[in-house]
């Protein structure tokens, strides 16, 4: 009974029945209240994640995170595709070019400062990053840039066999990714410095009534949030649009409100002096956002005889060029700085400050 009276679980729940009672239509109070209980239930869904991933071991609970994240993104892309029609054609693209930035300048930017600032320098397994970043680069390519440049379709638009082709070398990538950080090279994933663990504490035993409790509520968490980002979109829309803001900040916020548990688990890892498990978070991440998003999101597409738009503009381009190489120059030498962090930072907010003011 105790375990049941959790929040984690309470939560949900009352999410739920604030769904099906309909009062979210037509009330803004009870639209206010329907996006906290949005929030702390994509907090639920981690928290079930992680009870789940303490019971594999490790590193499948950072997939097994990463993983969680990319079904409520897709799941959120999808519903809105499906709800809206030729007018979220580019939505993959803006919510996943946004995750991608995010990640990339946000949440690593992060935990490299605040890991920097409490523990002056941290060790990390440069073999993991370069797997990873290896992997990401290939898929960021093949996702959103190539289709600002092929030529068989006018526009950012990518034909039928190219659109097949990049979700197949998708897949395959974030395959091969999975294989090396689960088995051929999952020491490497694994790899700490000599003071990483030195705040660390016993895992704590999870039973089967617990596991099987967590993955059900996990279940239960993420349909709830598709449901209500689907039903919270117009509003953040028109909240956007009253303020003469670009609707690509839809994207950016949705990929915020997904990322954010991610988000708060990787700072608290580098808190800890655990950057690798906030590198393996963030990079995990960043490939299931891509490799798994676009995929899912392209198979709907064929499906239902939908436009999907993959290319981004040049400036979106530069932008994106400049965080992965920052990322990789930071990562490059298996030990974190804070100077490596605000720039990192400064990137995220021109990517900001940029859609704002283009």
């Amino acid at each position: 009974m105790k375990q049941l009276l959790q929040w984690t679980i309470i939560i949900p729940a009352l999410a739920w029945i604030l769904f099906f009672s309909g009062l979210v239509d037509n009330s803004s109070f009870f639209q206010v209240v329907a996006s906290i209980l949005l929030i702390l239930s994509v907090m639920s869904a981690v928290h079930h994640s992680e009870i789940i991933a303490e019971r594999v071991g490790e590193p499948y609970g950072t997939i097994i995170l990463a993983i969680s994240i990319t079904v409520i993104e897709v799941s959120i892309i999808v519903s809105l595709m499906l709800s809206e029609g030729s007018e979220a054609a580019s939505l993959a693209r803006d919510t996943v070019y946004a995750a991608t930035m995010l990640i990339l300048n946000g949440i690593i930017g992060l935990c490299l400062l605040i890991g920097g600032l409490k523990h002056y320098e941290q060790n990390f397994s440069v073999s993991s990053v370069t797997i990873g970043l290896v992997s990401l680069v290939s898929i960021i390519v093949f996702t959103l840039v190539f289709p600002t440049f092929t030529e068989s379709v006018k526009g950012s638009y990518y034909s039928l066999p190219q659109l097949v082709f990049a979700s197949i070398a998708c897949l395959v990538i974030y395959g091969s990714f999975l294989f090396a950080q689960t088995s051929r090279y999952r020491q490497y994933f694994l790899t700490v410095g000599d003071d990483e663990n030195e705040d660390a504490v016993e895992p704590i035993p999870i039973d089967n009534k617990t596991f099987y409790t967590s993955l059900v509520f996990l279940i239960i968490s993420l349909g709830i949030v598709v449901l209500l980002a689907k039903t919270l979109s117009p509003t953040i829309e028109s909240i956007i649009v009253s303020y003469h803001l670009p609707k690509t900040l839809v994207g950016v916020v949705i990929a915020a409100i997904i990322l954010l548990p991610e988000a708060i688990a990787a700072i608290i890892a580098a808190r800890k002096n655990r950057l690798q498990t906030s590198i393996n978070l963030a990079l995990g991440s960043a490939l299931a956002s891509i490799g798994l998003t676009i995929p899912s999101v392209a198979v709907v597409c064929i499906m239902m005889d939908m436009p999907i738009i993959l290319g981004l503009d040049i400036k979106s381009i530069v932008l994106l060029a400049l965080s992965v190489f920052t990322v990789m120059l930071s990562l490059s030498k298996g030990k974190s700085n804070i100077v490596y962090g605000v720039v990192l930072l400064v990137n995220l907010f021109a990517f900001v400050f940029l859609m704002i003011y283009p």
